[in-house]
């Protein structure tokens, strides 16, 4: 079986308050990105071990950590599924807060759920991805969501993006989880995201923001540097996604959205 692992972005990202579990109380919107993808190619096989390798972008952890594996150890463990051979093309920069790996761990519980045939619901397969991680379940749906919680809890929300073209910019140095949580100042906005994100996009470069810009600007100047070429070349809106390093750009305008030196420019 073949499956496409597309990527994400965060139209806004407000990091509310820490939780007494250790996460933080989240609110954004994930928005999907189907231009980017990883490839994933599942089968089964004979035997009780499965099998794994990595095409494309190197990964960095070993393979028997990849997420997909994760994915193959929870369902065998719940369900008893059978032994497969899972072939990851890595497309998707990592550690770019495009959410690659998690959707790589989501597509692969789908992927079990119809080569075994399990019938699982939507429901079932939200809280097996919320195991594998914070934005994980996102990939379930895979539709414009309203993510809170630690990112589990999801709403639909309907977005008018129809005809903007989005260019993706991946500087060469990267974000920890870590890195990014340590330094951010949790905030709960006056006016909710959710309200913002109502106002014409024209509008949203003031008002619609991720909270770990600040401090991840100020420690990597290259990232905001490529925000700046982005709303420089003519973006409506630019941005971090999720934790970063990406950056992203909306445009009205496909010339300017090619103005951008990068490889990764897709209609939304």
């Amino acid at each position: 079986m073949k499956i496409k692992a597309n990527c994400k972005i965060n139209l806004g990202l407000d990091v509310l308050r820490r939780r007494e579990d250790g996460f933080h109380e989240l609110d954004t919107v994930m928005l999907p990105v189907y231009g980017l993808y990883d490839l994933l190619d599942i089968e089964q096989i004979e035997g009780d071990v499965p099998q794994f390798e990595n095409a494309g972008l190197a990964v960095d952890c070993p393979a028997e950590q990849n997420i997909c594996l994760k994915a193959w150890r929870l369902m065998h463990e719940r369900y008893g599924v059978g032994a497969v051979h899972i072939t990851l093309d890595k497309r998707v920069p990592f550690g770019a807060g495009l959410g690659g790996g998690s959707a790589d761990g989501t597509m692969t519980l789908l992927a079990l759920n119809e080569l075994f045939a399990l019938g699982l619901s939507e429901a079932e397969l939200i809280d097996l991805a919320a195991e594998l991680g914070s934005d994980t379940a996102f990939f379930v749906r895979n539709t414009p969501q309203r993510c809170t919680g630690r990112g589990e809890v999801m709403e639909p929300i309907a977005l008018d993006l129809e005809g903007l073209w989005i260019a993706l910019i991946k500087p060469d140095e990267g974000v920890s989880t870590r890195e990014a949580y340590s330094g951010v100042k949790p905030a709960v906005p006056a006016v909710p995201l959710i309200e913002r994100l109502q106002r014409p996009i024209q509008e949203w470069q003031g008002l619609i923001k991720n909270d770990f810009e600040p401090h991840i600007f100020a420690a990597h100047p290259a990232i905001e540097a490529a925000k700046m070429e982005l709303l420089a070349a003519g973006a409506i809106y630019a941005a971090m996604s999720g934790s970063g390093s990406t950056v992203y750009g909306l445009f009205d305008d496909e010339k300017k959205a090619h103005l951008v030196d990068t490889p990764f420019k897709f209609k939304i």
